[in-house]
């Protein structure tokens, strides 16, 4: 979901689909049926009225930018809004394929252009801070952006509060709308609540939540005393599988045993009842779900409508008490 004009929280809370590929930076489109996979997906979120598709180079190393472009190819333009990033190495990894310096920030907008099949983007947004870069000069070039009409609004992703406090000012200075910053957010991740949300909140930028479902443990299919299952991110030890790996814990996977109570209260699956939790948290305006089948995006979706009370939002937090993770510390980017 995106801005109207008017600022972030005037827009409905809805989940936003993110396409990558099983390994976020090294991966390819390498399985027969996995495009297809993605456009099935793609055509159900589409069926379930979500409008946002947020994508990056490098997810499969600029292959997911292609496949969510045919997936999309023949769609209203206007009636979508498509994201992606600009940071990580994509091509063959030389010393202008990554970074956030102009030459990259530049070529890479147009490579995702014209990967997406599209004119413009509606958010571009930094995949990380750059230190090797001043900052100044990643913002005149994504103001250039804009000035040509390539990107419609920019953002950031995992940036802590200082580093998008003064993207912020340099925003302002330069007249760019900066509006959103994309970080891992769930009720077990909860590092960006002490300093990230407030200075987004005094700037102006929404929060996208990635991971909503804790790489997939919120959902409970992750059973405490019994080994991942086959084929799964927990199962995969490098890639995808080493963001997971924070959750595996015993007592973690026993904390969420706890909450299939509270879920079904609530008439919710146990991933329901974490997106919704997210859908309601102060400053986020879109939860992004990575999905793999068609099924999972339609019971995501089935989320966001759903308004918990305050007591039962209340309980959800003192369940997993102990076992979520808060140091702000976690957010700085390498």
């Amino acid at each position: 979901m995106l801005p109207s004009g008017h600022g972030w929280g005037e827009a409905p809370y809805q989940p936003a689909c993110g396409r990558s590929s099983r390994s976020s930076r090294g991966g390819t489109y390498d399985a027969p049926d996995q495009e297809e996979r993605a456009r099935a997906c793609v055509t159900a979120a589409l069926d379930a009225g979500i409008t946002t598709f947020i994508t990056a180079d490098a997810y499969a190393n600029t292959a997911a930018e292609s496949v969510l472009g045919r997936a999309l190819k023949g769609q209203r333009r206007e009636s979508l809004e498509i994201s992606t990033k600009v940071f990580w190495p994509t091509g063959p990894g030389g010393p202008n394929d990554k970074g956030l310096g102009r030459k990259h920030v530049m070529e890479s907008a147009r490579a995702s252009l014209r990967r997406l099949g599209t004119d413009y983007l509606d958010v571009y947004q930094a995949h990380r801070f750059d230190r090797t870069v001043p900052l100044e000069e990643t913002m005149v070039a994504f103001a250039d952006l804009v000035r040509q009409g390539h990107v419609l609004y920019v953002g950031v992703s995992e940036w802590t509060a200082e580093q998008i406090t003064s993207c912020a000012a340099l925003a302002r200075e330069l007249r760019v709308p900066l509006v959103s910053n994309e970080a891992q957010y769930s009720a077990l991740w909860r590092v960006i609540e002490a300093e990230v949300v407030p200075a987004c909140e005094r700037e102006g930028l929404g929060q996208l939540a990635w991971s909503p479902v804790a790489q997939g443990v919120l959902t409970g299919k992750y059973r405490p005393g019994q080994p991942a299952p086959a084929g799964s991110r927990g199962a995969d030890v490098s890639g995808a599988g080493s963001f997971i790996q924070p959750f595996l814990r015993e007592d973690v996977l026993v904390r969420v045993q706890r909450l299939r109570p509270l879920a079904d209260e609530a008439g919710l699956t146990l991933g329901q009842l974490a997106l919704a939790w997210e859908l309601r948290r102060p400053n986020v305006a879109s939860a992004i779900i990575g999905a793999s089948r068609p099924e999972q995006v339609r019971e995501n979706t089935e989320a966001a409508g759903v308004r918990l009370d305050a007591e039962l939002m209340e309980r959800i937090d003192q369940t997993l008490d102990g076992v979520v993770e808060t140091n702000p510390a976690l957010t700085t980017s390498p």
